[in-house]
């Protein structure tokens, strides 16, 4: 799905993590929300959500959010490690 998403107007990005029990989650986002609205009508989309509730999923949680504000850090190591 990440592929057909990233075909999608207004798709900026996907992070996923999923820890050694299988317990996951996954974050698109989108710029606005009508990509979203797009996003969730899409053929494919809609046919692998179906398939998922059918097949793999006991439970699942959406939750569509707006972000005001991201930060990050990097930290760089220490001149005196590397020399």
């Amino acid at each position: 799905m990440e592929a057909l998403a990233a075909t999608m107007p207004g798709y900026l990005g996907l992070e996923t993590a999923r820890n050694e029990d299988g317990f996951g989650i996954t974050i698109s986002y989108w710029e606005s929300e009508e990509a979203i609205k797009n996003w969730k009508q899409q053929t494919e989309h809609l046919a692998a959500q179906k398939n998922g509730r059918d097949n793999w999923y006991s439970s699942y949680i959406v939750r569509v959010a707006k972000i005001e504000r991201a930060y990050a850090m990097k930290k760089v190591k220490d001149r005196q490690e590397n020399d």
